[in-house]
């Protein structure tokens, strides 16, 4: 088996695990991973739960003249397609995050339902160094894996527009969310993309079950000591 070949299978076995946790509904969310000077992207108008390693798009990880342009109305998908079927729209994204992050070699775009909820709350509402991104500090993982958890303002999915706002962001955050739409997670690997991506899911459902409930945040003084120093 080739490296391509494990890369593909991997990239399936990633994307089987997170439909089996309800974290891609429907035919959302898309999944890359680098290879050498090209990236495999999950394909266009498919299911997480089904895209098998032959569905898999091959396409340079930095894009030509007008590969990013819109093709047949659908934003991203270029002409410069290597092997495979047309990617996902959000490549213009994907692109955007590789090129923010050099160590990147995966990257994962969900629309999982916590998620999407913290995409929607308003960060302004929380007191400074109380917050990871919109969510307030509730646990020591959530502040020192997700990081500052920004928040690219809201685009249209798949447009240009939308990958320029990841791009102002993603070299200093490997996990981000976008407004009114979803997560984007960087790894060095793609279990290390996987794990982040549950890992936000799960954080964002703990602030979720205890919103209108007593309980206790991390202070000001505690977010900074998990902090990066």
């Amino acid at each position: 088996m080739t490296t391509a070949d494990s890369a593909r299978e991997a990239v399936v076995a990633a994307c089987r695990h997170l439909a089996a946790r309800g974290l891609s509904p429907g035919g959302s969310g898309n999944v890359s991973v680098r290879v050498g000077d090209h990236l495999l992207v999950t394909p266009t108008g498919s299911s997480l739960s089904r895209v098998r390693p032959e569905d898999l798009a091959l396409v340079p990880v930095a894009p030509g003249p007008g590969d990013d342009a819109p093709t047949d109305a659908t934003p991203g998908t270029g002409t410069a397609v290597v092997d495979g079927p047309r990617p996902s729209k959000e490549l213009p994204l994907h692109r955007a995050v590789y090129a923010a992050r050099p160590d990147a070699r995966a990257v994962v775009h969900l629309h999982s339902p916590a998620a999407v909820a913290a995409s929607c709350l308003e960060p302004a509402a929380l007191p400074p160094g109380t917050a990871t991104g919109p969510l307030p500090a509730t646990t020591p993982y959530q502040v020192m894996r997700l990081g500052e958890l920004p928040v690219a303002p809201f685009a249209l999915p798949g447009s240009a527009e939308l990958a320029a706002g990841v791009a102002d962001l993603a070299g200093a955050a490997p996990v981000l969310l976008l407004a009114n739409h979803g997560s984007v997670v960087a790894g060095t690997h793609l279990d290390a993309a996987v794990d982040l991506a549950e890992e936000l899911e799960a954080a964002a459902q703990v602030v979720l079950l205890l919103h209108g409930v007593p309980h206790r945040r991390l202070t000001p003084a505690q977010v900074r000591s998990l902090r990066p120093r």
